[in-house]
């Protein structure tokens, strides 16, 4: 299993600063410029097309952060429970070459409550891929989550949170309507780590947890204890998808 996913975005959000939970995968090149996080792009050069925003923040008085998954957490036999009993709108995304063999625990997550959504094929950083190959990576994943699930994703996470212009235009062809980085992720210890800005939760607050940190608790025993620091900052959590 992958690990190092969640490195600093590779366009430039200002929440996205900082490499995040660095560790075994060799990081991609340096920033490209992008649009800013949570901010539309211009329209695309081809048609009349949208490029979809890139967000780590929702802007929203409500008192609410999300909760999001990259593969990995399904390993662990108590992540279902906890998102039952705590009836939890976590958000997953899924690559083909990883969560593939395990497409039957996640339709268990489904079935308690957890929304599927795109993580692309095989995990390639995609800023630098021409157009056909960042359309392939996401399109693909699409379609085999449409083939297995009946769903079609409209949040991408791009691998590494690396992307540039070309993984936008292909996104928006591939029926994405955001891309979504993080604000905040969780440390092997439990503790948060902010990209920016004050270090405590916010309402509309992104935060990512990485399920293969080997020094840390298993996600579901990782998302208890989250779920007492949200409470104690006067949040609850939110379903992403209810706001992009």
């Amino acid at each position: 299993m992958r690990r190092g996913r969640f490195r600093t975005a590779g366009a430039a959000p200002t929440a996205v600063l900082a490499a995040l939970l660095l560790a075994g995968c060799a990081p991609p090149a340096g920033p490209a410029p992008g649009p800013a996080a949570g901010q539309p792009a211009a329209p695309a050069e081809a048609g009349d097309a949208v490029l979809p925003p890139v967000v780590d923040h929702v802007p929203t008085t409500d008192k609410v952060v999300f909760l999001t998954y990259d593969d990995g957490a399904e390993r662990d036999p108590g992540f279902a429970d906890v998102i039952r009993e705590h009836r939890l709108p976590v958000t997953l995304f899924l690559t083909e070459d990883v969560a593939g063999p395990a497409y039957g625990r996640f339709a268990r997550l489904r079935s308690v409550g957890a929304s599927l959504q795109n993580h692309t094929l095989e995990h390639r950083s995609l800023r630098g891929l021409p157009y056909a190959g960042q359309r392939a990576e996401i399109c693909g994943q699409r379609r085999k989550l449409d083939t297995r699930f009946g769903v079609r994703p409209h949040l991408l996470r791009p691998p590494y949170g690396t992307y540039d212009t070309t993984t936008l235009r292909a996104a928006a062809d591939c029926g994405i309507t955001a891309l979504v980085l993080w604000r905040a992720s969780v440390g092997a210890g439990g503790e948060l780590a902010f990209t920016g800005g004050e270090p405590r939760l916010r309402p509309g607050d992104i935060i990512a947890v990485d399920p293969d940190e080997p020094a840390g608790p298993p996600p579901g025993e990782t998302t208890l204890r989250l779920l007492r620091t949200i409470a104690e900052q006067g949040l609850t959590v939110g379903r992403l998808e209810d706001y992009l």
